[in-house]
């Protein structure tokens, strides 16, 4: 018993580093789809498809708490169906957020998708009945303040790019509910288990919508990065870290990835980031400390 609770208070120890860590691994998936020598929607696809087969081997060889291989042990009907929920929300989330990051600023795209920022909390207070601190509303005061800041003259709404930002917002509520879902998957699997079977079924629900456009990448290394670096190491630490975080925290520690995405378009599209900008990124920063805050007691 000992033993299971120190192994708790480790991944406990560990989840906000490694989302964080899972945020800045996507960061750079806007970048890699617009690399990427085929369709949006096929962009999506073989995200999903290249990255089963890695998750489903970490499901058997990452070891669970008790010092075995996670695996798929407890996995019912109900929790399948959930799994497949998540899956099917986060494809739908990839699809229109694929479509987006085409028609509207890198900038945009990474900061509307993640309005699951403050959709997040807003669940929890609402849903789950939880009391925000007065630290906790200073952090969400902080993190919108610095996200406005942040958006700056790129993420300025307009008619060509009004499109594309209303696909990305529309991505940010599918994320929700994958957020949502795989939270609750995550009561029962492990977190390479439930990444594994959302991944799959997003993959699936996906194959039929990839062949809309071109389909076979000629240039494997954008679809690549973004299977093992956005699903497989991303996907995999957020998933592994929702389970030991509160829904403010996981939805402040999102806000990383505008920061990255800002450095990337200024160094890949010469959109230098002004003054006002700059210190956006610190209040950002500076609400992810003060959302950890109350956990340290």
């Amino acid at each position: 018993m000992g033993s299971t609770d120190n192994s708790a208070q480790a991944g406990a120890r560990w989840a906000f580093p490694a989302m964080i860590t899972g945020s800045a691994c996507l960061a750079f998936g806007p970048w890699l789809v617009r690399l990427a020598d085929v369709g949006p929607l096929a962009s999506a696809f073989w995200r999903q498809a290249l990255a089963v087969p890695f998750l489903l081997v970490l499901a058997f060889v990452v070891r669970a708490p008790g010092g075995k291989p996670a695996g798929f042990a407890g996995t019912t009907l109900g929790i399948v169906g959930l799994t497949a929920l998540a899956g099917f929300a986060f494809a739908a989330d990839l699809s229109v957020w694929h479509l987006g990051i085409m028609r509207t600023t890198l900038a945009n795209s990474t900061l509307l998708a993640n309005a699951a920022t403050f959709m997040l909390p807003l669940y929890g207070l609402l849903v789950l009945g939880q009391k925000l601190s007065r630290p906790q509303w200073w952090a969400l005061a902080s993190a919108a303040a610095g996200v406005t800041l942040l958006l700056g003259r790129s993420a300025e709404l307009s008619p060509r790019h009004f499109a594309g930002d209303l696909l990305c917002l529309a991505a940010a509520v599918f994320y929700t509910i994958y957020l949502i879902a795989i939270e609750k998957v995550r009561g029962t699997l492990q977190a390479m288990p439930a990444l594994a079977l959302a991944t799959l079924a997003s993959a699936l629900a996906l194959a039929p919508l990839a062949a809309s456009g071109v389909f076979w990448p000629q240039n494997w290394t954008p679809v690549l990065g973004l299977a093992i670096g956005s699903q497989v190491v991303g996907q995999g630490l957020i998933v592994y870290a929702v389970r030991h975080l509160s829904p403010l925290v996981v939805g402040l520690s999102l806000l990383v990835q505008p920061a990255i995405s800002a450095m990337i378009g200024a160094w890949r599209f010469g959109e230098v980031p002004g003054s006002l900008e700059m210190v956006g990124a610190l209040m950002v920063v500076a609400a992810l400390v003060i959302a950890r805050l109350p956990s340290r007691g």
